[in-house]
Parts: structure tokens; C-alpha cells; sequence
């Protein structure tokens, strides 16, 4: 019989590489994410520095993975994706949940999302579900001047912050996945950046308009990958990974940013445009409809973050005093104002074998996953593990139709005396 060509059992071989998740995992890592998304002539490429035997099976590899990968989660998607589209495929990931906000989510009944009742220390805004607004097939973020007349009144212990939170003057939103179960893949959304004053997209003011994946809580292993848009100029994207143990707040040791500015023509508060980044155990790639913009990787001065997170969407002001960062022009703010979200998308890296959980539950997560991971005093969800030594307090829902679950769940008490300090 006829013998295989030497190119044909190389291939072979190549292939049989990728037979199993752990082997691949090895081989993806070592790549590096540029394979599959496409080289930017400013980045390095990690090809370049890999042993020689790696980059002469390059081409082979990326053949092998296309075949042996692409589409290998079969099913359909998480989340609600819609009938009608058909969407972008990357070898070696699959996708696995689909927002496209085409209908109003039920916050406190969808197993993939609910809201935050949380609101940083250095910022103007307290989350609500009430500003999570889905309408015209997009989810608008809303940031409302109503700090006191809000209904319902946000209570003072707040489940996202896991203690209390100080009043605040304005309102905002944060939708954000239910449980710490998402970590290596592709994170991308459409988005369009708030204008401070209404039908003028060229008046700069202060904002952070985001999306991240970040480790709740963040007191035991502050874990953040983020992309935040920013209200100083009308081109403005910060990327930053934060990694900490046990600490309470924030300080310049635990972050590591880049900047980036789109082009002179573009602006991020006038039409919608592409914010993505892949986050692979070899590093964090950032994106701007499709270009690489910025890169994390074992050299910079912070590890790469390795555990799982929740997936997040907000809008914020920072503080009037001295509007530290997102804008120094905040003056200039009118509300109400919002930021807009077309869709969202995750598609997991086949490397990894343990999120998210299988079956889409949490039924994977461990002890430390869970710790002091509730989001709001109507997801059911008990806050377990210590601050401090010490209890967190927990709310009640105030929603009427949800609060017997809640309440079932975690037994709602009053705040425990704690400090007042605010922390982000």
C-alpha cells in the first residue's frame, strides 16, 4: 500500500500532539495568544524566542489545532445568543456564553447574571439594579443624579463590598456574572463611551466605563484584568491587571496599566467599537476593533492573574475632589448620562479543564471561589468566610417577590459594628 508522505505523518504527529486538554494546554501555552488573533508588527512574538524545534512545527501546529479544536465545545452557548448570527469562531477557544441583550434579563432570577449593590470608595456612584436598563436591544448603563430619592434606597451594608457603604450622591449600575467561575479565554464586548452632556460626544468630563474580570472578593486574592474607558478625552482606553493577597485597598504596588488612545478619527462616545482581551496563563492581550493595543505578560512587574473571576460591566464617577482619575474636566458633567453595551461574548480556552464549571452551575467552584461572593441581597447567595476575623453584615432584599429566597438562603441581620472605611 501507498506509504504517507514524510510532510503528511509530521502532520499526524503534530495532530496526536493535541489529542488530549492537558497537551494542548501545553502547546497553546507556549504559542501564546498572537497565533490565533493575529501579530501586531509592535508586539513581540513569542515564536521568535521559542526553542527552534517549536518554530519550525509552527505551521503544522496552527494546521493541527484548526482541525483538531475549532468547535470542539458542540452545543450551543450560555446566556442568550441569538438564532440569526453567526458567529466568529477562534481556534483553540470556544464559545461559551453570548449576551446580546436583545430582551430585559431577569437580574434576580438568570443563573448566568444579576446586579451589584456595591459603590467604590473613591467614587460618586452607588450601584442599583434599577440602572441596569436593557431597551432598543443594548444594556444601558444609567448614572442618575438621585442618590437620595433612588427607590428602592440602597441600604448601607452592601453584599458586593461584603460592609458598609457611605451615602453617595449619584446612582449607577454594575452587571456582573453571579460567581467567581470564569478565567482563561476570549472577553470581548461592543461598546459606546457616555457623552457627559447630551448630543455633544466632543466635551470631555470624568468617567470610567468598563468591562473586566475581577475575583470576588477581592480581600483574600485581588484578581483584576480590566479595560476601562475614560472620560478625558473622547479616545481615551486604560488597560490594567491588578494582583494582591490579603489586602483591604488599593495602592499603585498592586497595579500595572497601559494606555492607549484611538485614532484621531475615531471617537469611543460617538459610535460603538470593539473592546476584547484574551487572557491566557502565558499573558493578557488587549484589542481595539481587532488591533492589538497592549500586552501583559510574564515580565511586567505583576503575575499573571490564574484564578477565576466574575465578568463585569459598570459606568462610575470618581470623586469631585481633585477627580482623580477618569477625567479632570468633571464639571462638565450633565446627567443623566449612560454608556451602552450591543453585546457581550466569552469564549473559553480548550487548555483549561476546571472553568467555567461544566454544566454551567457552580457546581465546580471551590471553598475559596465562594469566599464572601454575594452580590446582592437577593441572589441566594451566602456570603461565607470572615473579614477581618469578623462576620460581614447582610441586607435584605427589597424586592418583595425574591426576598423569602434570599432571606432563606442567608438569614438577614443587621450591620455588625465595623469600620466606616471605605475601601475600592
Amino acid at each position: 500500500p501507498k506509504q504517507p508522505s514524510p510532510a503528511l505523518r509530521r502532520s499526524e504527529r503534530v495532530r496526536a500532539m493535541f489529542a488530549t486538554p492537558s497537551r494542548s494546554a501545553l502547546c497553546l501555552a507556549a504559542i501564546g495568544p498572537w497565533t490565533f488573533l493575529g501579530a501586531h508588527a509592535s508586539q513581540p512574538d513569542p515564536i521568535s524566542v521559542a526553542p527552534a524545534s517549536l518554530r519550525a512545527a509552527k505551521p503544522l501546529f496552527d494546521q493541527a489545532v484548526a482541525a483538531h479544536l475549532l468547535g470542539a465545545s458542540g452545543g450551543s452557548p450560555h446566556g442568550h445568543p441569538s438564532a440569526t448570527k453567526d458567529y466568529p469562531q477562534y481556534p483553540g477557544f470556544s464559545l461559551w456564553l453570548v449576551e446580546e441583550f436583545d430582551e430585559p434579563l431577569d437580574l434576580d432570577q438568570d443563573p448566568v447574571w444579576t446586579w451589584s449593590d456595591g459603590g467604590l470608595g473613591e467614587g460618586q456612584v452607588r450601584f442599583t439594579k434599577e440602572n441596569l436598563v436593557f431597551e432598543g436591544g443594548t444594556l444601558k448603563i444609567m448614572v442618575l443624579d438621585n442618590g437620595k430619592a433612588a427607590q428602592p434606597q440602597p441600604q448601607s451594608c452592601s453584599h458586593a463590598e461584603s460592609g458598609p457603604v457611605g451615602e453617595k450622591p449619584l446612582t449607577s449600575g454594575e452587571l456582573r456574572t453571579r460567581h467567581n467561575m470564569f478565567r482563561y479565554g476570549i472577553y470581548e464586548t461592543r461598546m459606546r463611551a457616555p457623552s457627559v452632556q447630551l448630543g455633544d460626544t466632543a466635551i470631555d468630563g470624568n468617567y470610567v466605563a468598563t468591562m473586566f474580570a475581577y475575583r470576588d472578593a477581592k480581600f483574600r486574592h485581588w484578581r483584576e484584568i480590566d479595560i476601562e474607558v475614560t472620560g478625558d478625552t473622547a479616545r481615551s482606553v486604560t488597560m490594567n491587571v491588578l494582583h494582591a493577597e490579603n489586602t483591604e485597598g488599593w495602592s499603585p504596588a498592586i497595579q500595572s496599566s497601559k494606555t492607549f488612545e484611538a485614532p484621531e478619527d475615531e471617537s469611543v462616545r460617538a459610535d460603538f467599537h470593539n473592546f476584547a482581551f484574551t487572557w491566557l496563563p502565558t499573558g493578557i492581550t488587549w484589542y481595539f476593533d481587532g488591533e492589538v493595543v497592549g500586552f501583559h505578560g510574564h515580565d511586567d512587574k505583576l503575575p499573571v492573574p490564574e484564578m477565576s473571576t466574575k465578568i463585569m460591566m459598570n459606568l462610575w464617577i470618581f470623586l469631585s475632589q481633585g477627580w482623580g482619575f477618569g477625567g479632570p474636566d468633571g464639571w462638565n458633567n450633565r446627567y443623566p448620562m449612560h454608556s451602552e453595551y450591543d453585546w457581550l461574548r466569552f469564549y473559553k480556552w480548550d487548555g483549561d479543564s476546571q472553568y467555567p464549571c461544566v454544566d454551567g452551575t457552580d457546581s465546580c467552584l471551590t471553598d475559596d471561589d465562594k469566599y464572601l461572593s454575594s452580590n446582592n441581597p437577593c441572589d441566594g447567595i451566602q456570603q461565607e468566610g470572615l473579614r477581618n476575623g469578623g462576620s460581614v453584615c447582610t441586607a435584605t432584599c427589597p424586592y418583595a417577590k425574591h426576598a423569602g429566597e434570599a432571606a432563606k438562603a442567608e438569614g438577614a441581620t443587621e450591620p455588625p459594628a465595623q469600620s466606616s472605611i471605605l475601601f475600592p
